[in-house]
């Protein structure tokens, strides 16, 4: 049942929109003496940042913030603060993931691509590093060893930067929502409100009469008759519209068309036809030739 839950609460931050204040890339330009104070002290600033993601309440605290099947059968109701560090100290990757979960769940923040990639980088890079390891164990080559020994350094390397970036990533949005990143709104509780009684001559918030009899009375002119007087100004239409009579005497100046207009019968009268195909030329008189 419990594992159900989880798996729900998994789909459900698929489709979260919000986006943290900083990935992942830029978490140490963010806070860089945070992000190295992350990176020696780990336990102790997920212990902190724990703490601040319930609001300094400790009675609101579960073992690995209720995502593991051990949380709330740990006495954490007893003694809060010390299940904490136990967790911290022995736990430290859940410790991490559960408040970023709680974040993720408070906030609705989504997790980027990029960070996607980049925490699949580090747990690929940790089992291949197990797995030459145990290939190195099986066959005993000092070259395999080697080169188990090798990774589990570097994924050693991956892991540490990658929650220490984590860490202050978390730190940075928990500053985002107690405003410390300037002025922003801040919720106070309403002033008491009293309600009025009938038996009041004067509802509760409204001024005494004596006061409202000093108001002074608003000025209004008075108002005139209408339509005002001398509307319209003089007789409409004005005398003499139109100025006379349309159209005007002489228009058109001459007959349309004018006189001689065409200039010839339209169409034009067809040109005779010749005849086809065309008689051939007569031929040249011949001239006689002279006696030799």
């Amino acid at each position: 049942m419990a594992s159900k839950r989880q798996m729900e609460k998994m789909t459900e931050r698929q489709n979260y929109r919000n986006l943290w204040h900083t990935d992942l890339m830029h978490a140490i330009s963010a806070d860089c003496p945070y992000c190295c104070f992350a990176t020696f002290c780990a336990p102790c600033a997920s212990y902190m940042l724990r703490k601040r993601a319930l609001y300094n309440d400790m009675s609101r605290y579960v073992c690995c913030g209720g995502y593991m099947p051990c949380s709330g059968h740990c006495g954490e109701s007893h003694c809060p603060a010390f299940c904490l560090g136990t967790e911290v100290c022995l736990c430290f990757s859940n410790s991490v993931a559960s408040t970023r979960f709680m974040l993720q769940d408070e906030f609705s923040i989504q997790t980027t691509k990029c960070d996607n990639c980049i925490i699949g980088f580090m747990f690929c890079l940790q089992q291949v590093a197990c797995i030459f390891s145990c290939i190195a164990m099986i066959l005993g080559s000092e070259e395999i060893q080697e080169a188990s020994q090798i990774l589990s350094c570097l994924s050693d390397l991956v892991y540490c930067s990658v929650c220490a970036c984590m860490q202050t990533q978390h730190k940075v949005e928990l500053d985002k929502r107690d405003g410390k990143f300037g002025s922003q709104p801040t919720m106070v509780v309403p002033p008491t409100q009293q309600m009025s009684r009938v038996d009041e001559p004067v509802p509760y918030g409204y001024p005494p009469p004596s006061h409202v009899q000093d108001y002074p009375a608003p000025a209004y002119a008075p108002p005139q008759a209408y339509p005002p007087l001398g509307y319209p100004p003089e007789a409409y239409p004005p005398q003499g519209y139109p100025p006379q009579a349309y159209p005007p005497h002489g228009y058109p100046t001459q007959a349309y068309p004018p006189h001689g207009y065409p200039t010839q019968a339209y169409p034009p009268q067809p040109s005779p036809p010749q005849t086809y195909p065309p008689q051939a030329n007569p031929p040249l008189p011949v001239q006689p030739q002279a006696d030799r």
